[in-house]
């Protein structure tokens, strides 16, 4: 196994990591797999208070002689935080699922701009933080995001963070947190933790067949599950980056890349191929959107573009009920709606669009796709979702 330190405490962490977000149905398939992964390297096991059951799975394994030999890494959801003793009730909740007395990377679930991270500090936890730190229950505390890159900055500038997640895969290069904002945190000494490697799976699932010609024409013959890890591990800014692994022959497939993935080892040819790669999907997708971001700051409804015409293009890979929960994630349901109903047809953003798109008609067909029938009892049903 490669492991890559952590630039804050030391630690050698795993680059491949352990999501708990799928695991297998079966108790004793857990078990197996979990002890195989740590057997082989694997050190840094990543749950959540609301994946169901997880923590407590997890737990009831790791507590076999396990728990030492690992780094457990788990989040508290912001929009369950009513009240500054809900952290505590949330918090304590998650030591006796998991049996541990600490928790060794501590996140802020789902950060989607800054005012979330606002709203909890309004509510005392800073000195929550410090409190649990003091006590050694809490290690290291971070943030998962999910928003755009110019409210990821001012996240990660809002707080001494100790490590940050973010979505990153070769398709997803420029959108939400993007290489800008992989970058610039690497650069303020953060280790960053990358879940969606593989797109939460939908790289070899939906465009496997599309790619194949390009990938025969590799001298070094892997498979695209394969090239998408090397793809996110070539980046030396990257720490760890996560496989929701539910079967043993993931686990040991995943383990085997992970084994001799380096970073900046890819050749010319290698980049050439993720270009022709990218290239030929971006043809296949609606809106030819590269998540530049140039356009945000010019709109004056503040909606979140790069955003709303990636879920758009997502159709395409994901299928539109996903597609539509992931925008309705990333632009509805945060303190400020960032949605392409908001758009007044100003056109002051597409003066800023290298790709010329005509960003507000394309929002209009975002509007009539991602916010059509359903889409109001959809965000509903999430925001109720959220709440349990």
């Amino acid at each position: 196994m490669i492991y890559r330190t952590n630039p804050k405490n030391g630690d050698k962490l795993s680059q491949l990591g352990y999501g708990g977000m799928r695991f297998p149905k079966d108790d004793k398939d857990l078990e197996k797999q979990v002890v195989y992964a740590i057997e082989n390297g694997v050190n840094y096991f990543d749950t959540a208070y609301i994946y169901p059951s997880s923590e407590e799975r997890l737990g009831r394994v790791l507590a076999k002689g396990y728990r030492e030999k690992v780094k457990i890494a788990t989040k508290i959801p912001p929009y369950l935080v009513k009240k500054y003793e809900d952290l505590d009730k949330i918090f304590n909740t998650q030591l006796r699922r998991l049996q541990t007395e600490y928790i060794d990377y501590y996140f802020i679930h789902m950060i989607t701009d800054i005012q979330v991270w606002n709203r909890l500090v309004d509510l005392g936890i800073l000195k929550w933080i410090e409190e649990k730190k003091k006590a050694g229950q809490i290690k290291n505390i971070g943030f998962s995001y999910h928003g755009g890159q110019s409210e990821f900055i001012k996240v990660i500038d809002s707080y001494d963070w100790e490590f940050c997640m973010i979505y990153y895969n070769f398709l997803d290069e420029n959108n939400q947190a993007g290489k800008n904002g992989l970058e610039y945190a690497s650069k303020k000494g953060l280790p960053v933790m990358v879940m969606g490697p593989l797109k939460g799976g939908k790289i070899v699932t939906k465009i496997q067949k599309d790619v194949d010609a390009i990938l025969r024409k590799s001298n070094t013959k892997r498979t695209l599950a394969d090239w998408s890890f090397r793809w996110v591990w070539n980046h030396k800014e990257v720490t760890v980056a996560l496989s929701g692994m539910s079967t043993e022959e993931m686990v040991e497939e995943n383990i085997k890349v992970a084994k001799t993935a380096e970073a900046d080892s890819f050749t010319e040819a290698d980049f050439k191929m993720f270009e022709e790669m990218k290239t030929l999907i971006h043809k296949k997708l609606k809106i030819p959107c590269t998540g530049c971001n140039y356009c945000v700051p010019y709109c004056p409804k503040k909606v979140d573009i790069p955003t709303c015409l990636t879920s758009y293009n997502n159709i395409e890979v994901e299928g539109k009920m996903k597609a539509k929960v992931k925008y309705i994630m990333n632009t509805s349901i945060r303190s400020e709606s960032y949605s392409a109903s908001q758009c007044i047809k100003c056109k002051k953003c597409e003066a800023y669009c290298p790709q010329g798109i005509q960003i507000g008609e394309e929002l209009t067909r975002v509007k009539k796709a991602l916010e059509g029938f359903g889409h109001k009892p959809l965000m509903f049903v999430m925001k109720k979702f959220m709440k349990l």
